[in-house]
Parts: structure tokens; sequence; C-alpha cells
């Protein structure tokens, strides 16, 4: 399995496209710039199969519609942002940018956490809210990697001003489940590079306690 980090935006969202030995992929977060994400999928010759969304603000979801409807797959979001991705006071867009950032309702909505089989691919799905109320992180066990959207980054851990954010609830999530899972786990963040949760939780001030 390999997977790709494509930085998209205006602030720079990272998509995230895993795809396997058999030619199919799954894309995450597309938050812009349809026309480079879908370029590169067909240079690399992949077979789409869902577009996945950790959470749904305005820059995760930009380019939702003109993925899906190049390749005809469907959109999975989490229940508790359902409206989000047509309603622009919803998904933040009203809100930090004046613009109406807006995609047509998901065709799957979480509900739950359990195994997610998508093709040849399998997921597991942690519902991690604190950033926003329906954020999800996609853990892949084999790879041992977890896709954590704006849940956690290097160094630091998403910002929870906005509606429906909560910090308490977030770093509950951080703690019950993202670092239940092991050490060695590579965390694809929603901004930045990648990292690991033994380097989070030995560096990461938000999770450690240390500031300087």
């Amino acid at each position: 399995m390999k997977w790709r980090r494509m930085p998209l935006g205006p602030i720079q969202t990272n998509a995230y496209i895993l795809s396997n030995d058999d030619g199919t992929c799954l894309i995450f977060d597309p938050g812009s710039e349809a026309g480079k994400l879908n370029a590169y999928i067909k240079e690399k010759g992949l077979t789409p199969l869902a577009v996945l969304l950790t959470h749904a603000h305005f820059d995760h979801i930009g380019a939702v519609d003109k993925v899906r409807k190049e390749w005809n797959i469907p959109v999975y979001v989490h229940e508790n942002e359902a409206e989000w991705l047509t309603d622009p006071s919803l998904n933040g867009s009203a809100l930090l940018t004046g613009q109406q950032i807006t995609a047509e309702k998901a065709d799957r909505l979480i509900d739950e956490e359990n195994e997610l089989k998508i093709g040849s691919f399998k997921l597991q799905v942690l519902f991690t809210p604190g950033h926003s109320p329906g954020s999800v992180s996609y853990y892949v066990q084999e790879e041992n990697m977890i896709i954590s959207g704006d849940v956690l980054f290097k160094g630091s851990v998403g910002r929870t001003d906005l509606p429906g954010g909560n910090h308490d609830v977030l770093m509950d999530s951080i703690h019950k489940k993202l670092l239940s899972l092991p050490e060695e786990t590579l965390v694809l963040s929603g901004h930045g590079p990648e990292t690991d949760l033994m380097t989070e939780q030995e560096q990461n001030p938000f999770i450690n306690g240390f500031t300087l």
C-alpha cells in the first residue's frame, strides 16, 4: 500500500491518496484544486473507489464535487456533519473566507466506530470529535498509520474556537483514541508534515504539558 500527501488550496490542506497494488485508491479530504488532484490520479493510472472526509470544514471539502463527479464515487462523512457540506455557516467558509464554499450532500454517513471495507481496503473508523463535532480518524492497522484530519498535528493539535469545537473533548479524543494505538503509528495530519505518536507524546506541548 502506498500513500501520497498533496497540500491543496490557499491554506495548504493535506489531501491524501491511499493506493493498493491492484491500482485502486481512496481519496481523503480533497479540499481544493480538483484539477491537480484528478490529474495526478490519471497520471498514476489509479482507480478511485471513494472520497473519505475526516470532517467537513470548508478547506477539506472544496474539491469534493468535482472529484466525486469525475470518478463517479461516493463521499463519506460523519452523520454529525451531514449538513455541513451544504451550509457555509456550518463549514466555516462564511465566517472565515466570506465565500460560500459548499458541496452536495454525502452519499454515505458514518454513524459508528467500525471497520470500513471499501474494495481491498480495510479502515478502522475512530470517532475523534473536538476540533469539530463529526471529526473522525481512519486507522489502517496493516500499515500502522492513521489519517487524523485536524485532530493532531506535528507539534500541535486542532483549533477548537470554531462552531462545534471543544478543547476538552479534543484532548479526550487524542488521549483515549489516538494514543491508545501503537507508539510507532504514523500520523497523516490535515496540515503540515507527517509525524508519529511516539514523537507527539514526547514533544507535543499540548499532550505532554511542557511549554517553553
